[in-house]
């Protein structure tokens, strides 16, 4: 199947891309020193077939964090090592996002910078929830989350202005366009849900309220590098790190209303199958999404390229992003192209190592690169 509409080309903001087929943001905890260098830029630079790719999930700060080995934003060298892989993915013709992340309280004392409390919206830990921490004796491996202690108001404009700086960093390094993570239960999505928002002042209560904070993140990267180059990704109805959400689908539509005034390029809506159950929405709940939202519309989870196809060709999308297939197939939209079988991904390697389950899966033979 030639799949022709999902590999047509689109515009996405101020992007035209030659194909529907977004390579999703995939933590793979490979960067120890918290900057990217050669190894990503062998992965991302293989898989510049893609319409656009997303980046793994970049912090914004020190104490963004809550994963060890993840990349970050916020240092020179940083900006340096993700230059040296938006040059690489540019190199052989490929556009790239980079998405900014802030964990909230899905961290731990080890993680954060001396030793201080991960911060929050409220001071409500999430059950169950656990982050990626190196102990004490060198090695690495999954905690129980802390405790966060709430933000004070007088804080968090300093915290829209590591937003802020983060976006400056990433369009110095000549990303294309930037993603705010408010997604997977992470710090702005604490914000969004009334589970873990329970704010007396300005930034909680009411739909408005706890939208308030998240909206001025989008309006700082918006500043920096335009509406039209700044995208979001939002997961309605997740239950992922102890985070629930009585009004999920009324703070969906209103964020979506008040994207559409702001012009923004894309909203990246997920469907985990990871976490908080099997998200799958039905259309009538895409198509609401898509009467409220004038921009690009982007899907994300458990879609192959046949449902993909189905749900651009109806018109409830304008792309899909798509991910545990990327790992294993760099070349994923030639494959798609021809009709080719594809790579299975293997899970033991999804986190943390070297090239092995990385840079090494196999190409088909099609003068593709095995190597950027």
């Amino acid at each position: 199947m030639a799949y022709d509409t999902l590999l047509t080309p689109t515009r996405l903001g101020s992007l035209t891309l030659p194909n529907r087929i977004l390579m999703a943001p995939l933590t793979r905890v490979r960067t120890p020193d918290s900057v990217p260098g050669k190894l990503q830029e062998a992965y991302y630079g293989q898989r510049t077939g893609a319409g656009l790719i997303i980046s793994e999930a970049t912090n914004i700060s020190p104490t963004a964090r809550g994963y060890v080995y993840t990349p970050g934003i916020w240092t020179d060298e940083q900006e340096a090592g993700w230059k040296g892989v938006v040059d690489a993915v540019h190199a052989k013709g490929g556009r790239m996002a980079l998405q900014l992340w802030h964990v909230g309280r899905v961290s731990h004392e080890l993680v954060q910078p001396d030793g201080q409390a991960p911060v929050a919206p409220s001071a409500l830990k999430g059950e169950g929830a656990k982050c990626f921490v190196e102990f004490e004796d060198g090695t690495a491996g999954q905690h129980e989350t802390s405790t966060p202690r709430a933000l004070e108001t007088h804080e968090l404009p300093g915290i829209v202005d590591d937003y802020r700086q983060a976006a400056i960093r990433a369009r110095r390094a000549g990303f294309d366009m930037v993603e705010v993570h408010a997604a997977n239960a992470y710090l702005l999505n604490q914000f969004l849900a009334t589970g873990t928002n329970r704010r007396t002042d300005q930034y909680g209560g009411s739909i408005e309220n706890r939208a308030r904070f998240p909206l001025e993140v989008v309006d700082a990267v918006i500043e920096v590098v335009g509406a039209d180059r700044t995208g979001i990704r939002l997961t309605p109805f997740i239950e992922l790190f102890g985070l629930t959400d009585d009004e999920s689908e009324e703070m969906t539509f209103y964020l979506l209303e008040q994207l559409s005034q702001r012009g923004l390029a894309y909203v990246h809506v997920n469907e985990p199958d990871w976490a908080g159950g099997d998200i799958t929405f039905s259309d009538d709940f895409r198509r609401a999404m898509r009467e409220r939202f004038t921009g690009s519309l982007i899907f994300c989870g458990h879609y192959d390229a046949a449902r993909a196809e189905r749900i651009i060709e109806e018109g409830i999308a304008d792309a899909v992003a798509i991910g545990r297939s990327y790992i294993a197939n760099p070349d994923l939209v030639e494959r798609f192209r021809v009709g080719a079988a594809l790579n299975e991904p293997n899970p033991e390697t999804f986190y943390g190592g070297d090239e092995r389950g990385y840079t090494d899966y196999p190409f088909l033979d099609n003068g593709f690169d095995r190597l950027a």
